[in-house]
């Protein structure tokens, strides 16, 4: 293939195969692709059935959601080519009928494996089926496909999260054996895997980064036989600009915290403000991930190629940006029901942010419940907590400790793309706006997290305005309850504010004589 066929030319006529395709990234994978390379044959999603919705429901749950209207309204044949496969990542051979079977290995040339869980607590018994057996599955399958020209395995940025040093575009020593590791999943009962999943993990905080790590490991064991680059994004948030400016679909990560502050509900979080919050906007990361597809199959390199999309080294954003801009567009963007003003702020101190998140956020809920059982109302606060202090538990790792990323190899790959595939594919991390980017974040998580509509805002604000004076109300009411509950306490403060009170009054007194003289 010539280097310069550009990125739709060389989708053109094309089949592409993608796991997690119903997921965060792969929804905006699924509908770029169709927006942007309009020439390729078909785009083949394996789907599973999910809490007895079967796959057909699903399909059409993916065609609804909001990242689909332009494409709907403008080239609404184009929805024609996703074809929706029946499958598990979890099982063997992906768990696809021989037919679908045969059907991806005659008409597949370009495959994205997305499929993972996410979730940084879940068990190891599942992390490793997810992450590495249905990693080892598909390459199998890979190998058998006739026109495969190109395999994009997307792992993440933090499976080397252990390191100190600068993280670089290379393949670093596995954990683990991945074989020994899947073989103890299947022999060993969950009992014994929960007590011996610390032990496994040794220096790495969760079951998510150490099953990515062995499926890389694992990748790179076929990359011989195959064309196949691994891609490592890091935190990946709301678009910046596609398929929607800020859209986002789930509270992962700090689109949770976003939400929680606005909703008045989160006031303390564990991070180290001079630490780098490394975030890709998921519209970005896909153009990424679309042209290491193309540069994988036109150019053939010899050894796996990298790919660290990461923003840190090219356009820092410190995690007191994110705080200080963060609670900005809060305030001015603020949500429909809030449940008190919004404020708070990062601890570095871990004291220090369990004392107050015991004051602000924890006696408030059970305060709040017990008088919502009194009321005949349902008791929430208690448990949207709990949820909450989970969820910053496992991502605490990552916000207070400072990590360096190096991606020279994505910096260079886009350099080579052409002026045309630069803005139609563009994934320059040079040029990043936080303080815009993290408004369009706000406005994205109101609008499709909240689901709340922009044309609320201004009722918003003035509900806003209630709460502050609800909020300095009651702060007032505290201070001066504390300080009453001092004086009762100490004959001495007693004394000293008296004696304060008498000398204010003389003060008073003698500037009211001395106005009066002047006036006469």
């Amino acid at each position: 293939m010539e280097m310069g066929m550009g990125i739709p030319e060389f989708f053109r006529g094309r089949s592409v195969f993608i796991t997690g395709g119903s997921g965060f990234m792969g929804k905006v994978l699924v509908e770029k692709l169709l927006r942007s390379c309009p020439d390729l044959d078909n785009i083949y999603v394996l789907m599973r059935p999910k809490r007895g919705q079967q796959v057909a429901g699903r399909y059409s749950d993916l065609l609804d959601c909001k990242i689909f209207e332009w494409l709907k309204e403008n080239r609404k044949h184009q929805l024609n080519k996703i074809v929706a496969v029946a499958g598990d990542i979890t099982k063997p051979g992906l768990g696809l009928s021989p037919e679908d079977q045969e059907m991806l290995v005659r008409e597949v040339s370009v495959v994205f494996h997305a499929a993972a869980t996410v979730k940084f607590d879940e068990v190891i018994r599942l992390s490793v089926a997810l992450n590495l057996l249905g990693t080892k599955s598909l390459l199998q399958l890979c190998e058998k496909m006739d026109k495969l020209v190109s395999v994009v395995h997307v792992s993440t940025a933090y499976c080397n999260c252990n390191l100190n040093d600068d993280i670089y575009e290379k393949l670093y020593p596995a954990p683990a054996d991945p074989e020994q590791v899947i073989q103890m999943v299947q022999l060993l009962d969950d009992h014994v895997l929960d007590c011996i999943t610390p032990l496994l993990l040794k220096d790495r905080p969760n079951t998510y980064t150490f099953t990515k790590a062995l499926a890389e490991h694992v990748v790179y064991e076929k990359s011989g036989r195959l064309p196949i680059a691994i891609f490592r994004p890091s935190i990946v948030t709301s678009a910046i600009e596609e398929p929607l400016p800020g859209w986002v679909d789930n509270l992962n990560g700090p689109t949770g915290v976003l939400a929680g502050v606005g909703k008045g509900v989160l006031r303390s979080v564990m991070c180290h403000r001079d630490a780098i919050a490394d975030f890709i906007p998921v519209d970005r990361a896909i153009n990424c991930m679309i042209a290491i597809a193309w540069a994988t199959a036109v150019t053939r390199p010899n050894n796996i190629v990298i790919y660290n999309c990461t923003t840190g080294a090219s356009s820092p954003l410190y995690w007191r940006d994110m705080e200080q801009f963060g609670l900005e567009f809060i305030l001015k963007y603020p949500s429909r029901e809030i449940l008190w003003y919004p404020g708070g702020s990062f601890k570095s101190s871990p004291t220090l942010n369990d004392l107050h998140t015991l004051a602000v956020q924890t006696l408030p809920a059970y305060l709040h419940d017990g008088l919502s059982r009194l009321t005949g109302r349902k008791p929430i606060m208690v448990r949207i907590q709990e949820k909450l202090q989970k969820a910053l538990e496992t991502t605490q790792f990552f916000t207070t400790k400072d990590f360096k990323f190096r991606n020279d190899n994505v910096v260079e790959l886009y350099k080579t793309l052409s002026p045309e595939d630069q803005k139609t594919f563009c994934f320059d991390l040079s040029n990043i706006d936080w303080r815009k980017y993290i408004e369009t974040y706000v406005l994205g998580t109101r609008k499709f997290i909240l689901k709340e509509d922009p044309a609320t805002i201004p009722e918003s604000r003035v509900n806003l305005k209630k709460m502050y004076v609800l909020h300095r109300g009651t702060q007032l009411l505290m201070f001066i309850f504390i300080f009453w509950g001092f004086l009762m306490r100490s004959s001495t403060a007693r004394f000293t504010f008296y004696q304060m009170l008498s000398a204010v009054s003389k003060m008073m007194t003698a500037l009211s004589k001395t106005f009066a003289s002047v006036e006469r």
